[in-house]
């Protein structure tokens, strides 16, 4: 007696549309993943830099962020491989909007360490900082020097996101509201999710 066919459990795959969401990996155009190219922390501070203030030059991007002008070249290329800016370094906003909201914490996440003094970022900094009490907990601060309150160490994107921050508050806001999507609890992140978006979203 034959027993009847017994139907496969395995799922059926389809391909993904890999263009339609930046990825840390910049995809070629043979679709493989350049992985030499993977975006690091300090290009999607350029990536914000320039979402907030277009049209800045690549001197004038080395300048405001403490880095060196073939720093800011190799992150600006790194971004236009994964789709986050154009040609002529025009940001692609709901494509930066959607890796921000939805990846960067993700390749990014968030890392904390010992009390110090330094600068207050996440809920303890504007704009949440207005919306959100901070409770008996120590606040999350970067590491710096400079700093004017003492919290747990929460590592910024990058080394000199401190002095650059203090230079242009947008960038401030905007690099405190993804300290809160990456590492806050779920009322923050709305809160973040709803300011960045207004933020990016031209």
């Amino acid at each position: 007696m034959s027993s009847a066919p017994v139907q496969s459990r395995i799922p059926q795959v389809y391909p993904l549309e890999t263009r339609e969401i930046p990825t840390i990996f910049p995809i070629l155009e043979n679709g493989k993943y350049a992985r030499g190219m993977q975006l690091k922390p300090q290009d999607l501070v350029v990536v914000l830099k320039l979402a907030l203030h277009p049209g800045l030059t690549l001197q004038q991007l080395a300048d405001s962020l403490d880095l060196s002008l073939s720093a800011v070249h190799r992150s600006v290329t790194r971004a236009k491989a994964a789709g986050l800016l154009l040609a002529n370094r025009k940001p692609v906003r709901q494509a930066i909007l959607e890796f921000v909201l939805h990846g960067a914490r993700y390749a990014f996440p968030a890392v904390r360490g010992r009390q110090a003094r330094g600068m207050p970022t996440a809920h303890a900094a504007p704009p949440l900082s207005g919306l959100i009490h901070a409770g008996l907990d120590p606040i999350p601060v970067w590491p710096d020097a400079e700093g004017e309150a003492r919290g747990e160490t929460f590592k910024p994107l990058y080394r000199n996101a401190p002095s650059a921050a203090r230079a242009d508050p947008a960038l401030y806001e905007c690099l405190s509201l993804f300290d809160a999507l990456r590492g806050g609890r779920a009322r923050e992140r709305n809160l973040a999710t709803e300011h960045l978006t207004r933020l990016l979203d031209g």
